[in-house]
């Protein structure tokens, strides 16, 4: 589902008909290659200029085999959200044989320049910036580059680039589907502060699937911020007696408000039913307590590394890209059986 459009791309032959030249000469002239006047030359460039027209390098690399490597461009490449989306990149592009350079801020956004120069420098013939959330727009490079960029997980402050999301929204919906679908009418839902964007449309989507069913929250939503801890002090804020399930904004809060209840006598699902966001679960030795709702970011950032390689011949479609997500059960929902007793180990 695409949100964000743009007008159509320039093309070489508009950049052709400004300057009054062939198409071919357009081609020859950005390329470097060809004969012909330093003065149609310099014509082309100011048309493409006056245009933004940015060649697609990654075409003409693939096709010439100057490069077949790709950049990604990460904030913290070992960050909880950008590794699943960067493996899948990674996995994607090796299948096409095309090697990739890493640039990590490390997490220290001074570094970003200096990791842009070292990209601008190489000859790499697409990029792939990785973010590590999307509650703040993240600084479009794309005017810095003549090869395209793809945006995984993070959203461009530049409306006509290319940005590949979960779609939150759906996540919402999907919880409060399954929330519903278990016979629970009850609910609450505990999530980060409200300016998230995250925080935003996952509440849109729940709302309305619960407002079509007629069902409203029955408490007011509890904001915080991401951690367990979170989940902890919004357990105990909860009157137990009044709900029969919880929605979380991630697993760290559902798992630290699935603790809290238990510790406060709550049985966990059959009194309340907890589903979470994340399922951090398949990245670890953890049994599937939680049910959850998995953003697929290792199927993202394959969908990124694809939408960079069909750039070659189509193009990047500019806009903010949202792609599937899917809700997996757990016990913590009683959509898996099981008991409070066999998760302690994990609360």
């Amino acid at each position: 589902m695409r949100i964000v459009g743009a007008s159509k791309a320039v093309t070489m032959r508009d950049v052709a008909a400004v300057a009054g030249v062939s198409i071919s000469t357009v081609s020859k002239a950005l390329k470097g290659t060809g004969r012909m006047s330093e003065e149609t030359r310099q014509r082309v460039f100011d048309a493409a200029d006056r245009l933004d027209f940015h060649p697609n390098a990654l075409a003409q690399n693939f096709a010439l085999g100057k490069s077949f490597t790709v950049g990604i461009l990460t904030h913290k490449a070992a960050g909880t959200f950008a590794m699943p989306v960067i493996t899948g990149v990674m996995s994607t592009l090796s299948k096409h044989d095309i090697a990739v350079i890493v640039y990590d801020d490390e997490n220290d956004p001074s570094s970003r320049p200096a990791n842009i120069r070292k990209l601008q420098a190489r000859r790499v013939d697409g990029i792939v910036v990785v973010g590590d959330g999307t509650d703040s727009l993240s600084a479009s490079i794309t005017r810095g580059f003549a090869v395209p960029v793809v945006h995984a997980f993070a959203v461009s402050d530049r409306a006509e680039d290319t940005s590949l999301l979960p779609d939150d929204r759906e996540a919402g919906r999907l919880a409060a589907e399954h929330l519903l679908a278990q016979g629970r009418t009850r609910i609450a839902h505990v999530t980060a502060a409200a300016p998230s964007r995250a925080v935003r449309e996952r509440l849109a989507g729940f709302r309305s699937v619960l407002d079509d069913a007629g069902v409203q929250l029955v408490t007011p939503v509890l904001h915080g911020d991401w951690s367990r801890a979170w989940g902890v002090q919004a357990g105990n804020q909860l009157d137990i007696g009044a709900i029969d399930a919880v929605f979380c904004g991630n697993d760290f809060i559902a798992l630290g408000l699935s603790k809290t209840l238990i510790g406060r006598g709550v049985h966990v699902p059959q009194d309340v039913a907890v589903v979470g966001y994340d399922n951090w679960s398949k990245f670890g030795a953890q049994d599937h307590f939680l049910t959850t709702v998995d953003p697929l970011l290792d199927v993202l950032g394959q969908r990124a590394a694809e939408r960079l390689v069909a750039a070659a011949d189509s193009g990047l479609e500019p806009g903010v890209e949202l792609l599937p997500v899917e809700l997996v059960p757990g016990v913590s929902s009683g959509a898996i059986d099981g008991s409070d007793e066999s998760f302690f180990s994990i609360l």
